[in-house]
């Protein structure tokens, strides 16, 4: 069988700054390079304020990721990017010479874009324009093509949740700018989008939305997120008392980790151990970051500060705890983290909304309390350890995690049928 070409596109790499979209997209870049009939090539953006080094060679903004010869960093120093719109204001060369040069040099039959942050929806326009025939992909990983909150359809005024994006809602959030600023940027927004043949959206949660919003259903993929089967890191059956908690990921606002800090500190002396290996607090805003500093010192005879981890080292880190805890206050979308602790056979506390209530059967394999909520999470807290019993069976509830291999065989799937379906629109 003849090889076909996928370029992935995303907003950051995770060797410069892991997170999680990042990490599940070079995980299936990696998967498709080891197997199969697909030659892949991953492009992802680089450069400040999310990474400290620039382009290499000046005037260069397109250069091979030292190491490698299928991925390549996209550095778009000079251009300024519009946060409000997602694309760079006035100069839009990026896109009409650097990216179209790219695209024409790699002529992939698949452009499969995981995130345009950073990056901007144009890149989507000239897409369509340099590669007319070549199907469009698009990962939906939370909601910022709807909402000017970074994605999080979470509320400015008071962090409640959002469940509706309009020119007056989102004007409330943002009282600095006209709401009829909010409906140019959704039709800008909806008419790049429309470029695109098939989106991709890991949860159900997620689909809704973009349903609500705009997006046909049947151009809407339900499939989650695959994951590199990760051996389990030890014996995973933990001796009681299981009474060490772990929290995983990026530390900012919406992940809820000065939620789970007052649950510890509300248990006081009755708080299990919780192992905090969290990343990029120092790119939060100071308010949120002194708030975070002075709870960890205020919990610190029962809260471990381990920093960041490496991606391949989380099921090492899952293996040293009981209870991995999650506990956003945003709709999440499908957390990886929930899959890392599934796969390390650990049951999952988590918010009871969105993506998290999708994967966590309350009773089952973890257990779910009120979003946002002290009291809840800390009365959840003292249940998980307190119950004799309970840890064996939400463990022995546990499922199996959605593979790679799996996820993979139904995107190159799609990739197919959306070729064929172009080709024969070609020739009629």
């Amino acid at each position: 069988m003849t090889e076909h070409r996928v370029l992935q596109i995303c907003h950051n790499h995770p060797r410069v700054r892991p997170g999680g979209a990042e990490v599940y997209a070079h995980e299936l870049h990696r998967h498709l390079r080891d197997h199969g009939d697909w030659e892949p090539t991953f492009l992802a953006r680089s450069g400040p304020p999310q990474s400290p080094g620039g382009a290499p060679h000046e005037g260069t903004p397109i250069s091979p990721l030292e190491g490698t010869d299928d991925e390549y960093l996209l550095y778009p120093e000079g251009y300024d990017f519009d946060w409000m719109f997602g694309t760079m204001r006035q100069d839009k060369r990026l896109y009409t010479e650097e990216l179209r040069r790219f695209l024409l040099t790699l002529r992939p039959d698949v452009v499969h874009f995981q995130h345009t942050l950073f990056i901007g929806y144009d890149a989507i326009r000239e897409t369509r324009r340099t590669l007319p025939d070549v199907p469009i992909v698009y990962t939906l990983h939370e909601f910022l093509p709807i909402c000017h909150n970074k994605g999080q359809m979470v509320r400015t005024t008071d962090r409640s949740l959002c469940t509706e994006a309009s020119p007056r809602r989102c004007g409330e959030c943002f009282p600095d700018i006209a709401p009829d600023e909010f409906l140019l940027r959704k039709r800008f927004v909806q008419a790049n989008l429309d470029l695109v043949d098939l989106f991709v959206a890991p949860s159900a949660t997620l689909l809704e939305r973009f349903v609500e919003w705009g997006i046909p259903r049947d151009r809407i993929l339900l499939e989650d997120y695959g994951r590199v089967r990760a051996p389990v890191a030890g014996d995973s059956a933990r001796p009681a008392p299981h009474d060490t908690l772990g929290v995983f990921g990026q530390l900012n606002p919406y992940k809820g980790i000065d939620v789970l800090l007052r649950a510890i500190r509300a248990l006081a002396e009755r708080a299990p151990r919780l192992r905090v290996h969290g990343a990029n607090l120092d790119l939060q805003e100071h308010s949120f970051r002194d708030e975070v500093t002075s709870l960890l010192e205020d919990t610190e005879d029962k809260v471990s500060n381990l920093g960041p981890y490496p991606p391949e080292r989380a099921g090492e880190m899952m293996a040293a705890v009981d209870w991995v805890v999650v506990p956003s206050i945003w709709w999440e979308n499908s957390p990886l983290v929930i899959q890392e602790a599934f796969a390390q056979r650990r049951p999952v506390i988590c918010s009871d909304i969105g993506g998290m209530a999708e994967k966590v059967t309350d009773g089952v394999n973890g257990l779910l309390f009120r979003v946002g909520d002290v009291e809840s999470l800390a009365a959840t807290i003292r249940r998980a350890v307190a119950t004799e019993g309970l840890w064996e069976r939400l463990r022995d509830g546990i499922p199996a995690v959605h593979s790679m291999s799996e996820h993979a065989a139904v995107l190159t799937e799609a990739y197919e049928r959306l070729i064929a379906q172009r080709t024969a629109a070609a020739i009629a």
